[in-house]
């Protein structure tokens, strides 16, 4: 009998106990696999049911929020509340709680599945806690970027359509990011500042604003009448619309800024809507241009002295000039005439009236 034919049916009996050892290892296991299977999928589901849930949950209340922001009459310390502010912070608010919800949610339905599935999580969340701290130690310019951000947001440093001052730059804001904020300048331009460079934050549309507006008015005039005149514009102001609103206290005469020999300046002051400064101080500036025009109250520095004009030459002279010329021994001659009389003994010469002069005889 030949090699090959004593190999064959040793080698068939092997893949033959082969394949029947796998199938029994398969008949063995299948229950586990297939409990394993339904314990994924149902962790799965669980997780997006639970971050659906709890997404639309802080929905639901960033909404509630912004309809009480929105409801007439809302208050803060006694002041107007904007309530578009209002809205956008809330939506920030509720735009980071849903990122932090799916990501805590998600994050634990993986790990539960490498759990179910007997990888051990040990030598992985090590790893990871490695990684994270290589992640963050480069990139910790992001991390304190999105670190300040929320804080920003949760402690409503600004929103959307303050005036702010970060240091860096000075503009009306115009987008309140998690990492950056965007600026509007005076000039149009576009400011991305990072969070985490900003030190310090002066907000100019928080609270109450100040509008100032000096009025120059002549040093003769009356200061008491002008007193009257601007006390008079604030109160009809106050009771305009939309005047009425922007206005939170009376306009007040504060009295006088400057005084010049020529010229005194008035102070006048108002307490406003955040961010309506300027354009209540406009309109007082209008109207107390036209009221003080009106009582005849003259604005500005009194006008100087404007210098004399020339003399204007006599008639008398140019009328004679002719004659004398005509009549030379004649005293408007002598007047108009640079040359000098005649001397004695002396005869004119034929053309001393054409302005030649005498000439001397022998």
């Amino acid at each position: 009998m030949s090699a090959t034919e004593s190999s064959g049916p040793s080698s068939l009996d092997e893949a033959t106990e082969k394949a029947g050892d796998a199938a029994g290892w398969i008949q063995e296991n299948w229950a586990n696999w297939l409990v394993a299977g339904l314990r994924i999928v149902l962790i799965i589901v669980i997780a997006v049911v639970l971050r659906h849930v709890i997404r639309r949950t802080i929905t639901r209340l960033i909404g509630r929020m912004n309809r009480g922001a929105a409801a007439p009459g809302s208050a803060l310390g006694g002041l107007r509340v904007n309530a578009e502010r209002r809205r956008q912070r809330s939506e920030a608010i509720g735009s980071v709680l849903r990122s932090v919800a799916s990501f805590v949610i998600l994050g634990t339905a993986a790990l539960t599945v490498l759990s179910v599935l007997n990888i051990n999580l040990a030598p992985l969340l090590a790893s990871a806690g490695v990684a994270g701290v290589a992640i963050g130690f480069g990139a910790r310019n992001l991390v304190t970027d999105f670190l300040s951000g929320v804080f920003m947001i949760l402690e409503d440093q600004y929103g959307v359509g303050d005036e702010i001052d970060a240091g860096v730059a000075t503009g009306t804001v115009i987008e309140v990011g998690l990492r950056v904020t965007k600026l509007r300048g005076e000039n149009g331009a576009i400011w991305y500042i990072r969070n985490g460079e900003v030190k310090r934050i002066g907000n100019l549309s928080q609270g109450w604003s100040t509008a100032m507006v000096d009025v120059q008015i002549g040093a003769d005039q009356d200061l008491d009448r002008a007193r009257e005149v601007i006390t008079a514009v604030g109160r009809e102001m106050s009771q305009a619309e939309p005047w009425n609103e922007q206005l939170w206290k009376p306009v007040e005469v504060l009295g006088l800024n400057e005084v010049h020999l020529d010229s005194v300046t008035i102070g006048v002051c108002a307490k406003t809507m955040p961010g309506q400064a300027t354009a209540v101080e406009r309109e007082l500036r209008w109207r107390i241009k036209k009221a003080l025009d009106a009582e005849g109250i003259r604005l500005g520095p009194r006008p100087a002295d404007t210098e004399d004009p020339e003399p204007a030459p006599d008639p008398t002279a140019s009328v004679a000039a002719p004659s004398a010329l005509a009549n030379p021994t004649s005293p408007q001659s002598v007047a108009a005439s640079p040359i000098p009389p005649a001397l004695p003994g002396a005869s004119p010469a034929p053309g001393a009236g054409n302005g030649t002069g005498p000439r001397l005889g022998k």
